[in-house]
């Protein structure tokens, strides 16, 4: 039987090289892979802030906004104001964005399905289940340090 470390650096290699293939596929079709999630929020989500997007990616606010800078400078994204407070910029995906975004995907698809052919169907249930199971725990974890954080605070008052 597999060491636990073992198996779990054989999954980050897995999820690394899968990036990095996808990641070069969507590339040559015009959109990185990490450009592409902020497209991808925006074209299902709608136009929203750049706070929004940061909250709902987990990415720092700066972060959001020099992406939202090249997006909009390659015509993917546009900033409008918002009515509700003219400080803040509403972000949208662009005609283009959406041409982009759908000629990136196509490949990032077959990639996938070549990768997960190596699996039958069986296995590839299995490997469903293992890796929900893992999701629950890592969430099941989180939850628990949230809470233990969330009690420190409060004794700390």
């Amino acid at each position: 039987m597999k060491k636990t470390f073992e198996v779990s650096d054989k999954l980050f290699e897995l999820y690394h090289r899968v990036h990095r293939l996808v990641n070069e596929s969507m590339t040559e079709e015009g959109v990185s892979l990490a450009r592409s999630k902020f497209l991808f929020f925006l074209s299902k989500l709608g136009p929203c802030r750049s706070t929004d997007i940061a909250c709902a990616l987990n990415f720092a606010p700066r972060t959001v906004t020099e992406a939202i800078d090249g997006l909009e400078r390659d015509r993917l994204v546009m900033r409008k104001p918002d009515p509700e407070d003219r400080r803040a910029k509403i972000v949208s995906i662009t005609e283009t964005g959406r041409v982009v975004l759908e000629a990136a995907e196509h490949p990032r698809k077959q990639l996938i399905e070549e990768i997960f052919s190596a699996l039958d169907d069986e296995q590839l249930d299995q490997l469903y289940d293992i890796v929900s199971k893992l999701v629950e725990k890592t969430d099941e974890i989180r939850k628990r340090k949230e809470e233990a954080e969330e009690a420190q605070v409060a004794v700390a008052r």
